[in-house]
């Protein structure tokens, strides 16, 4: 089975908006066995959706189409795919007391124009959209499918999880996949590649490895397809390749089976019951952002100090004036003391702290920009580290800081195992 996707809307075509929505769906849609075949991203023209729409419905045995289905008059999905499949509008009960419900949440009362939210082509078989008043339309023709969802990430997303794949399952037949992940922090990504490359030309051919490098990380998803008629799928798992890569990358490999290493560091601190506190400089607070994000956080985080100035760094975190005066804020000596003041202050099992100058200003030539220096501490060992990234953009340089040190964070809780 394959899946075009059409993502709407005038503000993806000129930037306004990122289209996460493509990505999403794909990774959503690929993780059950289904082949996205293409993406297209098309504006608020009737005749170019038309004209995707009809491709994609010639090409293909599943199009999934977002956006156009809100009550303005620039959204005119709805209407083009009541044409286009011979149809006409008709009330839906169902969508209907949807809109009535979100609205009552929320102490509003429905007007006619959202009231025609619940307006849907009478051919369709709506998915109830429980996060919003948009309906998910359900089309199906000469054997192929059409799925018309809100374009709204959030919206969508619930959707597709919930209503959307749950049917095409039952609809088609699709393969068994499997994935992995390895979180890869230390060694660049050419280089991890000439590394385990006796491993991956040994991998099975139902087996795909793909590299996807983000900042000062490297992950490796492997994917296995399997007939479902197949009974080799239990016996040929992906866990069964792994020693091969653990023997010749394993220093490098810091987790499994996790999208990021902000969430790599959730799930272990959460697992083994440790506390944590940050104490950040150049990275201005990402550390803790990240971890925050997390549902869960306030079981391990602390809290989080940004002592950007030398003065914050000495009435908060403890450093010395003597050690500011003589190394600098740049430093081994202050990063070590940042550390281990925050952890003490915050009352932490476990402590970040990062200081640098992360560009494109303030290098001097004895200390560049990118020139980072990253600290992690328990109550025992405390482990700084010099980081030289080279004049990249600000952002690159925070990234790239902020995975060294959730790195050098798991390095350190494993040593205690």
């Amino acid at each position: 089975m394959n899946v075009t996707i059409i993502n709407i809307g005038d503000e993806l075509l000129i930037g306004q908006v990122v289209n996460t929505n493509a990505s999403t769906m794909s990774q959503l849609l690929t993780g059950v066995g289904m082949e996205v075949r293409k993406t297209m991203v098309v504006g608020d023209v009737r005749q170019d959706i038309w004209d995707a729409v009809d491709e994609a419905m010639h090409e293909s045995d599943v199009v999934l189409v977002t956006g156009g289905l809100g009550p303005t008059k620039d959204d005119i999905t709805k209407k083009l795919l009541c044409e286009y499949f011979d149809s006409e509008l008709i009330e839906n009960k169902m969508a209907l007391e949807n809109v009535e419900r979100i609205f009552k949440s929320r102490g509003y009362e429905v007007t006619p124009v959202n009231r025609a939210q619940a307006l849907v082509p009478k051919c369709c078989e709506v998915l109830n959209n429980d996060l919003g008043t948009a309906p998910c339309m359900w089309f199906s023709h000469e054997g192929r499918v059409l799925v018309s969802l809100p374009g709204v990430p959030f919206e969508m997303e619930w959707l597709m999880r919930n209503r959307v794949i749950p049917k095409l399952q039952e609809t088609f037949y699709t393969d068994i996949i499997l994935t992995k992940n390895i979180l890869v922090q230390g060694i660049g990504e050419s280089f991890l590649s000439d590394l385990i490359e006796p491993w991956e030309l040994s991998l099975p051919e139902n087996v795909k490895l793909a590299y996807l490098p983000v900042a000062g990380l490297t992950k490796l998803r492997l994917t296995a397809r399997f007939s479902r008629s197949s009974s080799k799928s239990s016996d040929n798992s992906i866990s069964n390749l792994l020693p091969g890569l653990y023997e010749l990358a394993g220093k490098y490999i810091v987790g499994e089976d996790c999208e990021t290493l902000d969430e790599l560091v959730h799930k272990t601190l959460v697992e083994r019951g440790l506390t944590l506190a940050t104490a950040e400089s150049c990275t201005g607070g990402n550390i803790a952002r990240l971890l925050t994000a997390q549902a869960g956080a306030s079981a391990y985080f602390k809290g989080g100090v940004v002592a950007y100035s030398n003065e914050v760094k000495e009435s908060v975190l403890g450093v010395k004036h003597e050690t500011l005066e003589a190394h600098g804020a740049v430093s081994e000596e202050t990063v070590r003391e940042m550390v281990e003041g925050v952890r003490t202050r915050l009352g932490a099992d476990l402590a970040i702290a990062t200081t640098g100058i992360a560009g494109p200003d303030g290098g001097t030539p004895e200390k560049p920009v990118g020139t980072v220096w990253i600290a992690v501490a328990d109550a025992t060992h405390t482990e700084a580290k010099l980081l030289q990234f080279g004049a990249n953009r600000r952002q690159q340089n925070i990234d790239r800081s902020t995975n060294q040190a959730f790195a050098m964070l798991i390095r350190l809780i494993c040593q205690k195992v």
